[in-house]
């Protein structure tokens, strides 16, 4: 048996989508301009459920990467409020495609439309909550969300605010709805709940998106987990690969396109690693090597192979010195979860082929892996990014939550 109550958000947000899924561009950005609007009005009231999450993350003693995630600011609600007009500002999907006209005479009309409802899973990211929401609306779809518990005053307060802008400027009730129950069964139920839901999409850790993946029977898009490389090649600018690498490092080291493992040719290691090694400590970067690693940073801790397997989300990097361009190949075939990989080098060659033979959502060259981001690529927000290869596969803006159908105009023909 489900939750009566479950049913009820299901319920209300199926009837929304069958509005939304005609709601005029007009109309729907009208609601995203309201809903931007009305998290400046509400930023105290914002800001002071969110201090009530940061206390009790802090009291549990939770792991400082997840407390920064956590928290909001001033600036940052002002930022996700910039978010939603820069979403207003882009192509609506909805309508898009192509026409074509067969021998016998039928038109057939390919035409985007919405996915229906969205079921959004996702841990402690308060932004997720906003962003989801901009982008489910704008692509026609009404949107369920559930955070995670350490966000949830939070999130309650968010969700509120946002759900009754969309309804103030015309949209249906249920467009936007948030489940506050923190009961592990409520997701159970949620991702079986075919009847109401069109397609799961969970956001977080491996432990989420595993048991999302493994227990869902609505359709997943999976979002992956970061083991993001970065291949220092023996024809690097020293000039270039230090900043990249820092950046991809420290910029944000609780985030899934954050580097986790430095590859470095080991034509180049007895120079760059001291380089890079000073300019990691600077920035208290804890290095887990391999044994020529430690042999050349007396600092370096020994990496066990978990460590060539572990999204750190935080200030700790694990380094391999590696024979060549194959031996970063070879590893990264062996780590990578599909999400960011980059190499720096200045030869033209070896840069295409590790853009040839790296099986990833994102593959840079002399860049750093912290730009896979649907903000970063032009889709002013994303849902998740996605390590799939079906459907949806990197940042996945407004385009990725819709799918097609067929309109096809007769005249009287029939099969022969």
């Amino acid at each position: 048996m489900y939750f009566p109550e479950l049913i009820e958000i299901g319920n209300k947000a199926k009837q929304a989508a069958r509005q939304l899924a005609f709601t005029s561009t007009e109309a729907k950005n009208k609601a995203l301009v309201y809903m931007a609007e009305a998290l400046l009005k509400n930023e105290e009231e914002i800001l002071r459920a969110n201090s009530l999450d940061v206390k009790v993350a802090e009291e549990k003693g939770l792991k400082k990467s997840l407390v920064n995630r956590l928290k909001l600011s001033s600036a940052s609600i002002a930022q996700i409020s910039q978010s939603l007009n820069e979403v207003v500002a882009l192509r609506d999907p909805v309508g898009e495609g192509e026409v074509w006209t067969r021998p016998n005479g039928l038109r057939i009309q390919q035409t985007r439309v919405p996915l229906g409802v969205v079921a959004m899973i996702y841990e402690a990211r308060p932004n997720v909550t906003v962003d989801a929401a901009a982008l489910c609306l704008k692509s026609g779809n009404a949107v369920i969300l559930r955070g995670g518990s350490e966000a949830l005053e939070s999130n309650k307060v968010l969700a509120r605010v946002i759900a009754e802008a969309a309804e103030a400027s015309g949209l249906p009730s249920g467009s936007i709805q948030l489940i506050t129950e923190t009961n592990r069964e409520w997701v159970q139920q949620l991702i079986r709940l075919n009847d109401y839901v069109d397609v799961v999409i969970p956001r977080g850790g491996a432990g989420l998106i595993q048991t999302v993946v493994t227990n869902a029977t609505v359709p997943v898009i999976e979002t992956g987990t970061g083991m993001c490389h970065a291949f220092v090649d023996q024809d690097a600018d020293f000039e270039k690969a230090v900043p990249v690498i820092i950046n991809a490092k420290t910029q944000n080291p609780g985030v899934c396109n954050a580097l986790e493992t430095m590859l470095v040719d080991e034509g180049i290691a007895e120079d760059f690693l001291p380089l890079i090694g000073e300019e990691l400590q600077k920035k208290q970067v804890e290095i887990k090597g391999c044994s020529r690693t430690c042999e050349i940073l007396s600092y370096a801790s020994p990496a066990s192979e978990e460590d060539w397997m572990e999204e750190h989300l935080d200030l700790i990097l694990s380094v391999k010195v590696v024979p060549g361009l194959n031996g970063a190949l070879d590893h990264i075939y062996r780590y990578s979860t599909k999400h960011s990989e980059t190499i720096i080098t200045e030869n033209y060659s070896k840069a295409q082929r590790f853009l040839r033979e790296i099986d990833a959502a994102a593959v840079y060259v002399n860049a750093s892996t912290r730009f896979t981001d649907g903000g970063r690529f032009g889709f002013g927000a994303e849902i998740g990014i996605s390590t799939q290869k079906l459907h949806a596969r990197g940042p996945m803006g407004l385009r990725e939550l819709t799918t097609i159908k067929y309109m096809v105009y007769g005249d009287g023909q029939i099969v022969k």
